[in-house]
């Protein structure tokens, strides 16, 4: 795919009703000649429109019309460019944890968790976040984890959580205030409600700092899951992680993590980690695909705000123990 057309297709799968502005910065950049060839000078991993954006926003640019964006990305791309090799789209959404609960809940407890790609690891705090899924609250205080569900019951318990450990090739600190400038930078321009639901995660995890190991997903996973407590169920699991890992190393991930014991969890766009036999998505925006242990389960929007059942009879404990 061209870099102009995969500007274009962000702007009419992920970002067309979820983020007007997003959308119009996606289509303009698209259509530029000039910027395209700018991007065209950097490696694949770090032309995607989340990774730009963010940089701009990082830096103090304008990211709500498109000819000032246009104008400030130009004049300063010496800038751009740096950041743009240095960082990473490491949107650590902690909304993701509501598509991640009900099977994490039906699972036996309690759970050792171990999140690949994890960012400064906010999605390894699932039993501390409260959730509201429609009319069905689970948890108290913030962050509140809101998500529309189909075709299955809400999950009626949170999980019990005796260790947490993230693996990442740059693992961010919850309590710098620069790394978790860069996670608010990521947010898109009208989330307010996400921007609020990253600071409360943040300090959440910050009260509590999780177990953050740099490292490879396939070259360093055995080590770290060995340090998983005996008694508890390890879950490795990752959310939108495996777009930026070559085709390769996804297939040898994919081979290490069905060797270790217990459970994966992984929720990635289906041309991202292959599932066979899937339905149609419910419609034509960006939808992941969670899977337990390869099995598919539902389709889900990426930041944990909608999830489409379809696995058997709709409900997590039936697919956890199926």
């Amino acid at each position: 795919m061209t870099i102009a057309a995969s500007y274009a297709e962000f702007a009419a799968r992920e970002a067309r009703g979820v983020s007007p502005g997003y959308e119009r910065l996606s289509l303009a950049v698209s259509r530029d000649e000039e910027l395209l060839a700018l991007l065209g000078t950097l490696p694949p991993d770090k032309r995607q429109p989340n990774l730009l954006f963010g940089v701009v926003r990082l830096l103090g640019g304008p990211v709500d019309d498109p000819a000032a964006f246009r104008e400030f990305t130009a004049a300063n791309w010496a800038a751009v460019e740096a950041e743009l090799h240095t960082r990473a789209t490491q949107t650590n959404e902690p909304g993701r944890c509501a598509v991640l609960l009900p099977v994490l809940a039906a699972l036996p407890q309690p759970l050792a968790l171990l999140e690949v790609g994890a960012s400064a690891g906010l999605c390894l705090y699932p039993d501390r976040y409260a959730y509201r899924y429609g009319e069905h609250v689970l948890g108290v205080g913030e962050p509140v984890c809101e998500c529309a569900v189909t075709g299955m019951a809400p999950p009626s318990r949170l999980p019990e959580v005796v260790w947490r450990a993230g693996l990442d090739l740059n693992p961010l600190d919850v309590t710098d205030p620069a790394d978790v400038d860069w996670l608010d930078a990521l947010i898109w321009p009208e989330h307010e409600h996400r921007r609020a639901r990253l600071r409360a995660a943040a300090a959440v995890a910050a009260a509590d700092p999780p177990l953050l190991v740099r490292g490879d997903l396939v070259d360093d996973l055995p080590a770290l899951a060995a340090r998983a407590p005996a008694g508890a169920t390890l879950v490795v699991f990752h959310t939108s992680v495996l777009y930026q890992v070559p085709a390769p190393r996804r297939q040898a991930f994919a081979e290490q993590v069905r060797g270790l014991p217990d459970h994966w969890i992984s929720n990635e766009a289906p041309e991202v980690l292959a599932h066979d036999g899937l339905p149609e998505p419910p419609g034509e925006a960006l939808y992941n695909v969670l899977a337990l242990d390869g099995r598919p389960l539902a389709w889900t929007r990426s930041h944990g705000q909608a999830m489409t059942w379809f696995a058997g009879p709709g409900s997590a404990d039936a697919a956890a123990v199926g």
